[in-house]
């Protein structure tokens, strides 16, 4: 039993360098055309972590709670450990396999409302207050009439990664 209980905690042991060094085996193997890939996918730090770990915990838990041997106490084990290492290796590659949402650019504000905060004069600079990805943003804003503070607007363009330009919405 003792050898069981030391794969499953070693098993923990390489999960928890995983996290440490996580990237250093490919890192190591660059360039070795017939491990590309390999070590990223099946024989992750991870997975082998998983599949270690399981098959020690699990042979280790069949001898306390059977009669049966170590034979298939490690049968058992490395069944269970098989299995687990399979699953790591599914949610990981499912979990670094998805995509993100875009991120929102100053770009993205042409056309739509938001509010003067600072008035803003005739062909020079106020300030409005727009909603960039759901969060509310301070722009500097140029019009060509003046625009008096609270009154709605639209960005008809984007002037600089902090400047748009607006025109009063009529009502």
């Amino acid at each position: 039993m003792t050898w069981f209980l030391v794969a499953g905690v070693a098993g923990l042991a390489v999960l928890a360098l995983s996290l440490v060094v996580d990237g250093l085996l490919e890192g190591l193997f660059d360039g070795v055309s017939f491990l590309d890939g390999l070590l990223d996918g099946l024989f992750s730090l991870p997975v082998v972590a998983g599949t270690v770990s399981m098959l020690g915990f699990t042979g280790a838990l069949t001898l306390a709670t059977t009669d049966l041997g170590t034979g298939a106490a490690a049968g058992i084990g490395l069944a269970a450990g098989l299995a687990a290492g399979w699953l790591t290796w599914r949610l990981t590659r499912a979990l670094m396999g998805g995509t993100t949402a875009a991120t929102p650019r100053g770009t993205d504000l042409v056309g739509t409302s938001g509010a003067v905060v600072t008035a803003i004069p005739t062909d020079g600079f106020g300030e409005v207050l727009l909603s960039l990805g759901g969060q509310p943003v301070k722009y500097a804003a140029r019009s060509t009439v003046a625009v008096p503070r609270g009154a709605e607007v639209w960005v008809e363009e984007t002037l600089s990664s902090t400047a748009v330009r607006v025109r009063l919405v009529e009502h």
